[in-house]
């Protein structure tokens, strides 16, 4: 039997009640992940050190969504699902971002600013044309950085009420910017 058959045969065991198929499942999964999730922080250039959290997010959603994985499947690719999002998920919380040395750029942005200049904008007067609570919503999210649950919270909205007026509200800014009416 295949590593890949045999965590199959492992994962199917322990969804029947079998302890001891589970915790073999557990130990051969964990050890599989841990170069993988390593992988996925490398790609984003990050270090290994929050590689086991994610892992051991990783297998609790497993735990928690084992009954959606498709017995007839591979359990790799599922697995894999899981540990993608939870590394997304992490990245998102530490604030990723990618890094550019501005010194590596700055000639190109004296010769671009210099050809071209942008025109200015009075972003005070841009948000002034957004009905108060889309203006509301865009500056606490957009540019005092809150989440939208506690935006959500503080207008006695839904929280997807808040990212709907979010988006509409950058939609007009946007418009507005192109078309110049602010």
């Amino acid at each position: 039997m295949s590593d890949r058959q045999e965590l199959g045969a492992l994962m199917r065991c322990a969804r029947q009640g079998d302890d001891e198929a589970y915790r073999r499942l557990l130990v051969r999964v964990s050890f599989w992940l841990r170069p993988v999730v390593r992988r996925g922080l490398a790609a984003a250039g990050r270090g290994p050190e929050d590689g086991e959290d994610i892992v051991q997010e990783t297998l609790l959603a497993m735990h928690l969504k084992r009954d959606t994985w498709d017995a007839a499947q591979p359990l790799e690719p599922w697995l894999r699902a899981i540990a993608r999002y939870k590394l997304i998920d992490h990245l998102r919380r530490r604030g990723f971002a990618d890094h550019v040395d501005i010194d590596d750029i700055a000639d190109s942005l004296e010769a671009s600013t210099a050809a071209d200049p942008a025109p200015a904008v009075d972003s005070r007067r841009l948000l002034a044309t957004l009905p108060e609570r889309q203006r509301r919503i865009v500056e606490e999210i957009s540019l005092e950085g809150r989440r939208a649950a506690d935006v959500a919270e503080r207008l006695g909205m839904s929280e997807g009420a808040v990212r709907v007026a979010l988006h509409r509200a950058l939609k007009s800014l946007a418009s507005a910017f192109r078309t110049g009416s602010a």
